[in-house]
């Protein structure tokens, strides 16, 4: 996929500190296998959810750590610029391409609508920092916090995606930042908010069905801002970008992990499932097609 350099205004930096706290969150409902099997291009957003419905935590930042009082941990910063950022490494640049482009096609759409658009930010780290969430660790892959609506990343990840998951090429790597982007807008339109309280008075099993529709939103969002830069495709990206959405989906994973196959227990999709709202996404170019809460996915 052929991008331009990023815009010098994005807001990127470094997510540094990090080191889980008391008792690690992520041992909580059993869900450490699943962030350490990275469960969907990244993304933990529905354990974060999950934290604070089941955990009783008033906020999301406090949920890795002790959990104690306190505000949520904030993002070390060293006053780098975007540029010393975005240049450390070519894997970090091409992130903030996408990034940058993400922002600018979102932008665009919120615009044609009348509505408000906020960017989210970037924050880069190596093997662990801390987010506004908590701890973030290389084995949680790429994830959203929404309490500081910022994209966390360790670009480590991209090559245990063409390694051990097979997803190699330049557009599988931007569709796990469009769709850590995804979960942004979700966040801004206020979706991750239904869903979490639509999580609070379900079970287990409901809460798991209602992550995994808001996981395949955001996948469908990954494919809208592929759609509208459809001029910028190369030839083998889409299929760069089944191959990855193939290769993360919960019923895959669980396969290779533990041999056998949980549907209950599925958070993010199935690789089908995965694959065909990318696919939506990228045929439609329209938000408004992402619907994936309403009727059979």
């Amino acid at each position: 996929m052929r991008l331009d350099d990023y815009d010098n205004d994005i807001n990127v930096g470094e997510a540094r500190g990090g080191g889980l706290g008391g008792g690690g969150g992520g041992l909580l409902f059993g869900l450490l296998p699943l962030i350490g099997s990275r469960f969907g291009c990244g993304g933990i957003v529905v354990v974060l959810i999950l934290f604070a419905v089941f955990g009783g935590l008033g906020n999301i930042g406090s949920m890795l750590g002790g959990g104690g009082g306190g505000g949520a941990p904030q993002t070390q910063q060293r006053g780098e610029s975007v540029q010393q950022v975005c240049d450390a490494s070519p894997a970090r640049r091409s992130t903030c391409q996408a990034f940058s482009n993400a922002e600018n096609t979102w932008e665009a759409l919120f615009a044609r609508s009348n509505a408000r658009f906020q960017p989210p930010g970037l924050r880069f780290f190596d093997g662990s920092g801390q987010s506004g969430c908590g701890a973030a660790q290389a084995a949680m892959g790429p994830f959203y916090c929404p309490t500081d609506s910022n994209i966390y990343l360790d670009t480590s990840f991209f090559d245990e995606l063409r390694t051990r998951f097979k997803a190699p090429g330049d557009f599988a790597q931007y569709y796990v930042v469009a769709h850590e982007f995804g979960h942004h807008i979700q966040n801004l339109l206020g979706t991750a908010d239904q869903v979490r309280r639509a999580q609070a008075t379900g079970s287990e099993a409901e809460g798991n069905a209602a992550s995994v529709r808001l996981e395949l939103q955001a996948d469908c969002y990954a494919g809208v801002w592929a759609a509208q830069n459809r001029n910028r495709l190369e030839p083998g990206d889409v299929e760069e970008g089944m191959r990855a959405a193939q290769a993360i989906g919960d019923d895959t994973l669980q396969r290779e992990a533990q041999g056998r196959v949980v549907p209950d227990s599925f958070t993010h999709g199935t690789s089908a499932q995965r694959m065909a709202w990318l696919r939506r996404g990228m045929e439609t170019g329209d938000p408004a097609q992402c619907d994936t809460f309403s009727g059979a996915i």
